[in-house]
């Protein structure tokens, strides 16, 4: 009997303490509310900026030589190593010299007997003379001693030029690298018959340091560019000061800058594309021909751009691109169109003005149209990976 009359009066006990507390509990929740989010905001300003392409090309040779005999006979030894650096004038094959250094002994010979003959000719002219002068010979005698000298000089300077064709053929026995470059792999061995007047090649040799980078741009593009900077769009970067930089498939930047050192004058008919070509230097020779790359290239200016830093971009549901608008101590989202990637920033084309502020830092912590704490925000010194392309 007892149990029975003490568990509802325990009942109503509990119930009464727990009203009781109710307003302290709600008031303690209130006490604890966080506070707003302290996040990074930077003031935008308008600047200028250039317009900036990533345009596909391969790397090709400055010079390519391809090395070839000037005389016919076997060669005897390969001189180079193949792959290497080769200088201008270095011996690459040797050839059979015996037969052109006796070809050079007879037209020597040949030289020294015209010579005594000349010699003779002019000792005979002279005596010629004396005795004209005396009235000894007649005027045939001293014509006829005067047209052999003639003869005599002509046959000395014709012996003299054999000479020098027999020497200059036996220098040709050593064949020489034409250009100072890389040269591949030998193309002939020793013992092979090579011949002068024939297509034989024995080697290639590519100088590379510079080398060309080969891109091609579409013709509608580069019109387009063209129509923006008459227009006053877009302003055209100074002569020489356009900058030219090379991407590698890992996306990684060649360290030397380029020079833009022409455009065709002519559209391909097949593909509608224009090509360009820029110098780069290549004194480690990480540059080979054939390779693939991305040419970044600065063809315009733009005036009075906005850039925002690309970690301030979030992404709506749908994946657009927004940032966050501060409005006095709170921010909202606004959907902006991005433009082209400038390292560490993006160019944005629509949304957004100078003077505007945005959240760069903390922006994970912002809720549309929540409070926040703005504090300014300073950029890091580490610099950001650079995104590749802007999705819209």
């Amino acid at each position: 009997m007892h149990s029975r009359t003490t568990l509802p009066r325990l009942l109503t006990l509990m119930t009464a303490a727990f009203v009781l507390a109710a307003p302290t509990i709600a008031h303690a929740q209130e006490g604890a509310q966080m506070p707003p989010p302290a996040v990074g905001v930077l003031e935008l300003t308008a600047k200028s900026v250039p317009v900036v392409n990533e345009l596909p090309g391969r790397i090709a040779a400055t010079r390519v030589a391809e090395v070839r005999a000037r005389v016919s006979g076997i060669l005897l030894e390969r001189v180079f190593e193949q792959g290497t650096l080769v200088k201008k004038d270095d011996v690459l094959y040797r050839i059979d010299p015996r037969l052109f250094k006796v070809r050079v002994a007879s037209a020597e010979a040949s030289l020294q007997r015209a010579q005594a003959t000349q010699s003779n000719a002019r000792q005979q002219l002279e005596r010629q003379k004396n005795l004209r002068e005396r009235n000894v010979s007649t005027g045939i005698d001293y014509d006829t001693a005067a047209v052999n000298l003639a003869q005599a000089d002509a046959d000395v300077a014709l012996q003299q030029a054999a000479l020098d064709e027999a020497r200059i053929n036996l220098d040709y026995t050593e064949v020489r690298a034409p250009i100072t470059g890389i040269i591949g792999a030998a193309l002939v061995t020793e013992g092979a018959l090579v011949t002068a007047d024939g297509t034989q090649n024995l080697a290639l040799i590519q100088q590379i340091d510079p080398s060309y980078a080969d891109f091609t741009q579409s013709a509608q593009d580069m019109m387009a560019l063209r129509r923006a900077v008459d227009q006053g769009k877009l302003a055209s970067p100074a002569p020489g000061q356009a900058s030219v930089r090379l991407v590698f498939d890992d996306g990684s930047v060649y360290p030397e800058a380029g020079r833009l050192l022409f455009a065709s004058a002519s559209v391909d008919s097949t593909t509608g594309q224009v090509t360009l070509r820029a110098e780069f230097p290549n004194a480690r020779r990480d540059l080979l021909p054939g390779m693939y790359v991305r040419v970044r290239i600065e063809q315009a200016v733009r005036a009075n751009a906005i850039t925002v830093p690309q970690r301030s971009i979030i992404r709506n549901a749908d994946g657009k691109p927004q940032v966050y608008v501060v409005k006095g101590d709170t921010a909202e989202a606004r959907p902006i169109e991005l433009g082209q990637a400038l390292e560490t920033e993006w160019v944005v084309e629509k949304g957004l003005t100078a003077g505007e502020k945005i959240v760069v830092d903390g922006a994970q912590k912002v809720q549309p149209g929540g409070k926040i704490k703005p504090e300014p925000w300073q950029p890091e010194k580490t610099a950001e990976t650079p995104a590749q392309a802007p999705k819209q």
